[in-house]
């Protein structure tokens, strides 16, 4: 697995506008890695991440070029290995859950502080970070292991979100096996397509 020392992403309530700055942010600063997307409901995201520096530059010029549609950024120098992967990766569920740690944020950037700041301060797994798809726009964080870990992980997620953005954050301990199989399988309603469309 490849780390970054920083992470930003930019969220967009205009696609034009969000695909202009992901290019002027690409173009103002060698990134190692970026992601570009829409998610519902009709947003654009744009995640980079690489070295602080150059994570820095590219944060700026996509702020000054999509300043009109810009609803949410997070920046993180010094952000967790494993949050850059579950943000691209998606869901990580080993088949039993000690305990199962939420934290659900009104924002896309508040659910990545959020899983940031709880995989930095507490000795659990994060299992998943879901981005506003078939959340309205929320996101969503599970932690995974001890329960007094999990319970540190959430505490320190939900103290990371701004005013506002925090919707509900809960610390469920041994997960019914019926409920930890369903979401180990995937916590959307319906199963991705074999597409992946």
């Amino acid at each position: 697995m490849t780390t970054y020392p920083a992470l930003a992403l930019l969220e967009f309530d205009s696609i034009a506008v969000g695909i202009e700055a992901a290019d002027a942010m690409v173009k103002r600063a060698a990134v190692a890695h970026v992601h570009v997307g829409t998610v519902q409901p009709g947003k654009l995201l744009v995640l980079v991440a690489g070295a602080v520096a150059e994570v820095e530059e590219a944060l700026v010029a996509g702020r000054r070029a999509g300043a009109a549609a810009l609803v949410g950024e997070v920046y993180l120098p010094g952000v967790h290995e494993d949050v850059v992967a579950a943000v691209e990766q998606g869901a990580r569920w080993p088949p039993v859950l000690e305990a199962l740690g939420i934290v659900e944020t009104r924002t896309v950037a508040a659910a990545i502080r959020a899983a940031d700041a709880g995989r930095k301060g507490a000795e659990v797994q994060l299992l998943e970070v879901r981005l506003a798809d078939g959340l309205g726009g929320k996101g969503l964080v599970f932690f995974h292991g001890p329960v007094a870990d999990v319970e540190a992980a959430v505490t320190l997620g939900a103290e990371s979100t701004e005013a506002g953005e925090l919707l509900y954050a809960t610390v469920i301990p041994q997960l019914h096996a019926d409920i930890a199989t369903r979401l180990n399988a995937h916590t959307s309603w319906l199963p991705p397509s074999p597409s992946g469309s």
